[in-house]
């Protein structure tokens, strides 16, 4: 027996024969049916209702136990791209201090900030925790350094094509994520619009007001998010806040780690009108939201709230992402990116050829096209270098890395 197998593969016909004793009766099915009910009949009226979400692209029969975003839930943490998360940067490259965060590490700070909010606006929070941990699924290795170097190499390619993270995104889950037998999570309408629309890079807000009239058609990938309308729900607004309450914080807080800034002294001016530290900028931001979104068809911010948090935020573009260390970050990792981008360029363009090549690097590439969902497409549906850009936007800061050197210090 091959070393190689999994516990299941050597089991499976032992688990395959197992007879399932216990079922859920349909009485028991009835009784978390009215629990649900009973749950959603509480929310708040502005609150999205599971029970009457507007559902998936593909129906599906309703599960027993949970209501459907808790089954949306279910399928985003255990995706491959939500594993990746723990080694994706968050601002901070490969860093070697364990308590510097993660890509992952931050998705679960804004789901608990989420639902916090949420749980005090009597929100649906099985939508909030669906969309935070799903929302930054469409990051690139190396932060937001890698998602300008994949847009830039995409509008060289073609000036129609472009890449965001927020786009991409939904893309991995309705599109690359396997599920069963088949491809895409097939997620509700709710969480899938959450997600698309998240964008915590708009520093100027203050107030929030969902557009629920929004269709299918608004969740396209085609509409870049400078078009794209807000969130559907109040659900998805109170996540597009804390995305970002829950870095600017936290990234003064590794920046002192890493010596970016040298001491307290040096944090932007700012995050000092929010709060001392982390855990005081989050409590004053959640409150100030809490104090003004109550009861309301919309998430706002006070004015002074708004107004300080976007300070500390252009402060924080100064004082740390521009900083020389982190830029200097950035051009090596622009380096590799864009290296690796023309490399599996050529190698799309030759796919037989790729398959047959002597670097693994390469011939792993084209694995990865001859899997894909969509390598049967025309290339008007399914441009070349679309291939490339879903496959280095899938890797981990670590493998984007090993690629490189695999590929040009050898």
């Amino acid at each position: 027996m091959s070393d190689n197998l999994s516990l299941f593969e050597m089991y499976q016909g032992s688990f395959r024969d197992l007879e399932r004793t216990e079922r859920i009766s349909p009485v028991t099915v009835d009784k978390i049916k009215l629990i649900h009910e009973m749950r959603d009949s509480k929310l708040s009226s502005f609150a999205a209702h599971s029970t009457s979400s507007r559902g998936r692209v593909v129906p599906e029969q309703e599960c027993t136990i949970r209501n459907c975003y808790e089954r949306d839930l279910g399928r985003i943490i255990y995706s491959q791209a939500f594993r990746r998360l723990k080694h994706k940067t968050q601002v901070f490259f490969n860093p070697a201090n364990d308590h510097i965060c993660s890509r992952l590490e931050h998705v679960i700070y804004v789901s608990y900030i989420a639902s916090t909010i949420g749980s005090a606006l009597n929100l649906n929070t099985d939508l909030i925790r669906a969309i935070a941990l799903g929302h930054d699924v469409g990051h690139t290795p190396f932060g937001h350094s890698g998602e300008r170097v994949l847009n830039k190499k995409l509008r060289e390619c073609d000036s129609s094509l472009y890449f965001e993270h927020e786009s991409n995104g939904l893309r991995v889950l309705d599109v690359l994520e396997k599920h069963g037998s088949g491809f895409g999570l097939n997620l509700s309408f709710e969480v899938r619009d959450g997600i698309i629309c998240h964008c915590g890079e708009t520093y100027g807000e203050r107030v929030l007001v969902p557009c629920k009239d929004k269709s299918e058609d608004d969740l396209s990938y085609l509409i870049p998010k400078g078009r794209r309308k807000l969130p559907a729900t109040l659900e998805g607004c109170v996540v597009r806040f804390a995305d970002k309450i829950a870095y600017v914080g936290r990234d003064i807080e590794d920046a002192l780690r890493t010596g970016v800034i040298e001491s307290e002294f040096n944090l932007p001016m700012g995050a000092g009108s929010l709060g001392g530290n982390n855990s005081e900028i989050i409590n004053y931001l959640v409150e100030d939201i809490v104090e003004n979104s109550i009861e309301r068809n919309e998430i706002k911010m006070s004015d002074k709230a708004g107004d300080a948090l976007e300070n500390a935020l252009r402060n924080n573009v100064d004082v740390i992402y521009k900083s020389p260390k982190v830029v200097t970050y950035e051009k090596y990792c622009d380096m590799m990116l864009d290296a690796l981008f023309d490399s599996f360029f050529e190698a799309v363009k030759d796919i037989d050829k790729a398959r047959n090549s002597r670097n693994d690097v390469i011939r792993q590439f084209a694995n990865f096209v001859d899997s894909h969902p969509q390598r049967n497409a025309s290339e008007q549906e399914m441009p070349l270098p679309i291939f490339v850009s879903d496959y280095i936007a899938g890797m981990t800061d670590t493998y984007a890395t090993k690629c490189f050197n695999e590929l040009f210090k050898n």
